[in-house]
């Protein structure tokens, strides 16, 4: 018999009831490791980090089953509404693969909040040339994905390679320059 799947919920601010619910969604698929935190960033009053241990493809939400992505994604729109309009909720979806691919949800209005949480999924359409090798550096092992409000979509952000970090700004990747200690 094979070993289940194991995710990990990492979170600070959300309630033990909070969890549960989305603990309950996850629990049919996956053995779930949870850790609480200490807030880490002054900008929120709540996070929450879920680490899923497959590829963001769509043979995954296949095998997750539509019907349960549907009720996780109502569930993180809950938080959003249980915590109002300011930027008290920031949300992390890291699916590992070939290329990790991660979801930040930072989103300070409820109705943006929502509209990323729902188009997450459409991101499937855009990964083949989004990960084109012809037009992403060499080495990327995590590719970071933003909502941006202004054009309402899933933006590249950042992608990350062992010893190399890039930004995608425009049509094009630049490697940020990180300043060396003194």
């Amino acid at each position: 018999m094979s070993e289940p799947l194991k995710t990990k919920l990492t979170y600070y601010g959300i309630s033990p009831w909070e969890i549960e619910v989305l603990y309950g969604f996850l629990n049919s698929r996956f053995t779930i490791v949870q850790e609480e935190i200490e807030n880490n960033d002054e900008n929120f009053v709540s996070y929450l980090n879920i680490d899923i241990p497959l590829e963001f493809n769509e043979a995954f939400f296949k095998w997750f089953d539509f019907k349960r992505w549907e009720k996780v994604k109502d569930v993180l729109k809950e938080y959003k509404r249980r915590r109002g309009s300011r930027n008290a909720l920031k949300i992390k979806i890291n699916f590992e693969g070939n290329r990790k691919i991660v979801f930040i949800v930072d989103v300070v209005e409820r109705q943006w909040f929502n509209n990323a949480i729902e188009k997450m999924d459409f991101v499937i359409e855009l990964l083949p040339h989004h990960l084109d090798p012809e037009k992403i550096p060499k080495g990327i092992r995590e590719v970071n994905y933003k909502f941006d409000v202004e054009s309402v979509r899933w933006r590249l952000d950042k992608a990350m390679a062992k010893e190399k970090e890039y930004s995608f700004r425009g049509d094009i990747w630049k490697e940020i320059k990180k300043e060396i200690d003194q």
